[in-house]
């Protein structure tokens, strides 16, 4: 039997540093070659990403690479230019800050073809994004269940349905059926697609066979920035699926006790027993995760850089979401929400 066609679509903006990485790995795929294309939906990048692309395809001319522009600069826009331009009867997500085994779009496609789910993924095996020992402490908390929960495409977990995966492959009659990805969206769009897809009656499906390395952001401020991007963007997605909610997005509510009492406290000494007694509590559940991975990793210094990783995760999303929520109350429709 001829094994279906995959079109490999990649949203990409400055990615010298990592999109060889990428193409190495897609070089080394296991699926048959003849069967892949690979889409690049860039950003315009600034630096020699499209050169090192350029590169690349001299040396491998077999190798079937398409560049497309993205001209919005955002993640949605670059998938859907790429859905567009592609031509497989498959569709496998990446990003062009990751490596997937050799084995990764092979199992895509024996999920899909079993009818496990309408969109298939697995698990990030996440990485430094840099030699820097703060680096180091972002993957792993990037990776533990106090810093994000019941992710299980973080955490891991057995084979099961999920609310989301990493990245996805699809079917692409899929799209023909729940539409494309939402470009008013400029981060969640993974989410609220899979939210479409759940809402359909389909399946999202976890296998934690398929596995990419997923490299962290490298430093607490572009740490900050994401995760301010998600909880501000979070607001949007349970305002269209509210039944989208899951405990690990309590970060919103977590943050505004924070600062309830911290305001309370001013005037009333129970306001003040009870910050005390949230801040003993927070801070005693961050040195455990602490210790735990000072122990697996046998370097101490983790014990102060993980929390600090873990609390900025947690008071960027939650910031961020009661900002874009008081911006909605304010605005209402008019603020774009």
């Amino acid at each position: 039997m001829t094994e279906p066609t995959v079109s490999v679509i990649v949203p990409c903006y400055n990615e010298q540093n990592t999109i060889d990485l990428l193409l190495n790995a897609l070089l080394e795929q296991i699926y048959p070659q003849e069967n892949i294309e690979v889409i690049i939906s860039d950003g315009m990048s600034t630096d020699q990403t499209r050169q090192r692309i350029a590169e690349f395809q001299q040396t491998h001319p077999e190798f079937r690479i398409q560049i497309v522009d993205n001209l919005q600069r955002t993640i949605p826009a670059a998938l859907n230019r790429a859905i567009e331009a592609a031509q497989g009867e498959m569709i496998v997500r990446l990003d062009a800050h990751s490596i997937p085994r050799p084995d990764y779009v092979a199992r895509c496609v024996d999920a899909l073809e079993a009818g496990l789910g309408q969109n298939v993924g697995g698990i990030w095996e996440i990485r430094p994004g840099s030699s820097r020992k703060m680096a180091r402490a972002i993957a792993l908390a990037a990776a533990h269940p106090f810093g994000v929960g019941d992710a299980r495409y973080r955490v891991g977990g057995e084979p099961q349905a999920v609310d989301t995966v990493p990245f996805g492959a699809f079917r692409k009659s899929l799209f023909e059926k729940i539409g494309n990805f939402d470009e008013s969206l400029l981060s969640n769009e993974d989410y609220e697609f899979n939210a479409r897809i759940r809402q359909h009656g389909f399946t999202v499906w976890l296998d934690p066979n398929i596995r990419s390395v997923y490299f962290a952001r490298s430093t607490l401020r572009g740490l900050a920035r994401q995760y301010w991007r998600y909880g501000y963007w979070k607001v949007r997605m349970l305002l269209r699926y509210p039944d989208s909610f899951r405990w690990r997005q309590l970060s919103g509510a977590f943050v505004l006790t924070w600062l309830g009492l911290g305001i309370f406290s001013i005037w009333f000494v129970l306001a003040r027993w009870l910050l005390l007694l949230e801040a003993l509590f927070y801070g005693t559940a961050l040195l455990i995760a602490a210790i735990q991975s000072a122990r697996q990793q046998r370097d101490f210094g983790l014990i102060w850089r993980v929390p600090l990783v873990i609390a900025v995760m947690h008071f960027s999303w939650g910031s961020a979401f009661i900002w874009s929520l008081l911006e909605y109350l304010i605005r209402g429709n008019k603020s774009g929400l």
